[in-house]
């Protein structure tokens, strides 16, 4: 039984009335009795808003369903687009749009404003993964070669025990080569270089007796050490920077004829810490060390320990990193990301705090409140502006269903800032465009938040998820596999990017793309990720420190702005309609045989089931997940929710039946056991069928069509707080 604490109308856990008072409250100028009244004002006060939003979404669903009920999809013999446009009008699903709209975010910091790069997504409840990430504004480019299949691993390159000094002169050969595209020199190559050093007249490269400059000598940003032996050399390019570590006594550098012993590229300028999909956080103590997470790492003290080759060590928040610029003068640089914190959406409740009738209150109100409050350290006092040099709060809020949910987040945020003491428009927001009923109002979204607005990004799984829950009555969905040739995802990724441009975010606001979910597979990820920079998004996500050094590779091969400015060049036409966005992707099931359909519930069943063990038998919401052949995959539930809504699909359409599904679940369970049969504190789901986790995964399945807009969070809610119930 929680231990409570009342505090006004409010029934508060012991533990997070503990942590507000304790950790969060001193130092942030903020009043116990002030905070604690105004959240129960806030409460009380949008949460009857709130609740009437979330009966619009299931009454706009039923009218929905009852449209298709009646006049079937688009695979049916005499669909009308047009009129079922109409309809999505008459009924309010679509609103005008409107004609003009601008962005007039103030106090936006640089990375967000002017300089494109990579965006890492990690969840805040792992205190590493959090210390890695804020720490991932910088990486090692010759440890994400060497490391990575970005390079060959066959043949002499292969990745053995020790160092292979054929795979190291292939990575210091494609680091020059960076270094030649990029930043050229008057004469011969940086391959060629025996030295570097800097003199009145910037940047020195030495060949043999000959000496070079760069070609562009504005592209040298400044140096550490003495300027006849500097210990570093520090390069910019499209507003990211490249540092070029010498050290002729290093293990890489002696071998080096410069000295260079790594170059350190600036990678993910941007981190999202996440308290939404990728973590497993049912109860009050899993918020409230999320909460502690953040609150450390506005605070900079988050610090964790790691073992590695067995040594432990404390590994703490970089710090600023300082260079003697080519005039003389000091210049700083940020030592670690400009961090944004995700909230969860509107969906759902938590106990941790109860209201004056004994209910759960709106989760994403809670951590608006006490995760604000935790931003306020960075905001004022001592600890400030360790993340934000502007004086800015940047949350990223999920799951909005059209313009008037963003307008209840932007109100929210209104109430917040007075209770923090916050001046106006302080806390920014980021809309993830990854719910249908959004991106079909993309504008009209970015209208009510224009004032806060510093992201719009495509959530390309969780829209996907929403498309087949919306349209579920329509038809039989493609396969999973054939979702990304469908009419609506260009149309989807296009518009995005045209709408912002549109709205004037350039300067502003990022305009971003999704997630590269196969942390393990860089080359690939080095051949197709480049899509996104060259779509015209200032940043793109990444699911590792590593990934974000490689991705920063293509920031500097694309010039982010000079794509946009040819975007609006062509006089704002739009690459695609409505209509497009709007095709909803039903398939012939006639077309598939027995064995394919098998093979697809099979591989839907085997995510499903490989993601779920670990959230309710473990509480780990995000991690590498082997697919049905092996590969590892970032599964989070955004991934959950595709998966869970195609085989409810095809369930209620005939396309396959509940045995088959069944027998899938069970040997998919078989499957999932043998993959992690390595891990002590696993616990099997064969051969009872009957614990938690396999209950929660086939509910998912089974029970899909009557989730909230096909959301997995109330079964996996319901069915971990089961299990830690039962456990103690």
């Amino acid at each position: 039984m929680t231990s409570r604490v009342q505090v006004g109308d409010l029934s508060v856990a012991q533990e997070l009335y503990d942590f507000v008072r304790d950790e969060a409250l001193p130092g942030s100028g903020v009043e116990e009795e002030a905070f604690w009244a105004g959240a129960q004002s806030i409460f009380a006060d949008l949460g009857p808003r709130r609740r009437d939003l979330l009966a619009h979404r299931d009454e706009l669903q039923e009218r929905i369903d009852d449209y298709h009920r009646t006049n079937g999809g688009p695979a049916d013999q005499g669909w009308d687009q047009a009129a079922y446009e109409g309809f999505l009008r008459e009924i309010g699903y679509l609103v005008p749009e409107p004609e003009s709209v601008t962005v007039t975010t103030q106090n936006v910091d640089t990375e967000i404003a002017a300089q494109p790069g990579p965006q890492l997504v990690v969840p805040i409840s792992n205190a590493r993964f959090a210390t890695n990430a804020a720490n991932a504004r910088w990486g090692s480019l010759y440890d994400a070669l060497y490391g990575t299949d970005a390079i060959s691993m066959e043949g002499e390159l292969t990745l053995g025990e020790g160092y292979n000094k054929a795979r190291g002169a292939e990575v210091i050969r494609r680091g020059r080569e960076l270094l030649d595209a990029h930043f050229p020199l008057t004469s011969g190559t940086h391959a060629e270089a025996t030295g570097y050093a800097v003199d009145g007249d910037g940047l020195v490269i030495a060949h043999g007796s000959d000496v070079a400059r760069l070609a562009d000598p504005s592209l040298f940003a400044g140096y550490t050490g003495a300027p006849d032996a500097p210990t570093a050399i520090l390069l910019v390019h499209h507003g990211l920077h490249v540092e070029l570590v010498i050290d002729r006594e290093g293990a890489t550098g002696r071998g080096d004829n410069a000295g260079v012993q790594d170059i350190v590229l600036e990678s993910a300028t941007t981190t999202i810490m996440d308290m939404e999909d990728s973590v497993a956080a049912v109860d009050a103590a899993d918020k409230t060390a999320g909460y502690r997470n953040w609150l450390q790492l506005m605070q900079g003290t988050l610090s964790t320990q790691v073992s590695k080759g067995g040594t432990t060590f404390t590994r703490a928040l970089n710090q600023d990193r300082t260079y003697t610029a080519p005039d003389g003068s000091t210049l700083t640089l940020p030592g670690r990301a400009m961090l944004f914190i995700r909230q969860v959406g509107h969906l759902m409740d938590t106990d941790a705090v109860l209201d004056a009738d004994g209910n759960p209150v709106s989760e994403g109100f809670l951590d608006a409140l006490v995760a604000g409050l935790g931003s306020v350290h960075d905001v004022r006092g001592e600890r400030a502006g360790g993340n934000s040099r502007t004086g800015s709060i940047y949350v990223v809020k999920p799951k909005q269903h059209g313009p008037q949910e963003v307008a209840l987040t932007v109100q929210l945020f209104g109430r917040v800032e007075q209770v923090l003491g916050l001046e106006p428009d302080t806390i920014k927001v980021g809309i993830m465009d990854e719910e249908r009923r959004t991106s079909a109002n993309l504008k009209a979204c970015i209208a009510e938040a224009a004032r806060r607005l510093v992201f719009i990004n495509t959530g390309f799984l969780d829209r996907t998820g929403d498309e087949m829950h919306t349209s579920m009555l329509a038809g039989p969905m493609v396969r999973k596999g054939d979702m990304k040739s469908s009419d609506w995802i260009t149309a989807y990724e296009d518009q995005n990017v045209d709408i912002g441009l549109e709205c004037g975010l350039p300067g502003k606001a990022q305009i971003g793309k999704g997630m590269w979910a196969a942390p393990d597979e860089m080359a690939a990820m080095l051949k197709t990720k480049i899509g996104h920079p060259k779509s015209g998004a200032n940043t793109a996500w990444v699911p590792s420190p590593t990934a974000a050094t490689l991705h920063a590779l293509h920031y500097h091969q694309v010039d982010v702005f000079e794509v946009q400015r040819a975007l609006q060049a062509g006089g704002g036409v739009r690459r695609s309609t409505l209509r497009q966005l709007l095709t909803i992707p039903v398939g012939d099931p006639a077309g598939c045989s027995e064995a394919d359909r098998r093979d697809e519930v099979e591989n839907n069943a085997q995510g499903i089931l490989g993601y779920v063990v670990r959230w309710v038998n473990a509480g780990v919401g995000c991690s590498k997940v082997p697919d049905i052949h092996g590969t590892a995959l970032m599964e989070d539930r955004a991934t959950c929710r595709i998966s869970s809504q195609h085989i409810a699909n095809w369930l209620h359409h005939g396309v396959v039946s509940p045995y088959l599904v069944e027998d899938a679940f069970r040997a998919m369970a078989l499957k999932v056991d043998e993959q992690n049969a390595g891990d002590p504190s696993y616990l099997p789901m064969a051969p009872g069928f009957d614990g938690e986790a396999f209950t929660a995964a086939r509910a998912l399945a089974f029970d899909g069509t009557n989730q909230p807009s096909g959301y997995t969070e109330p079964l996996l809610h319901e069915w971990r707080a089961r299990l830690k119930g039962r456990l103690g």
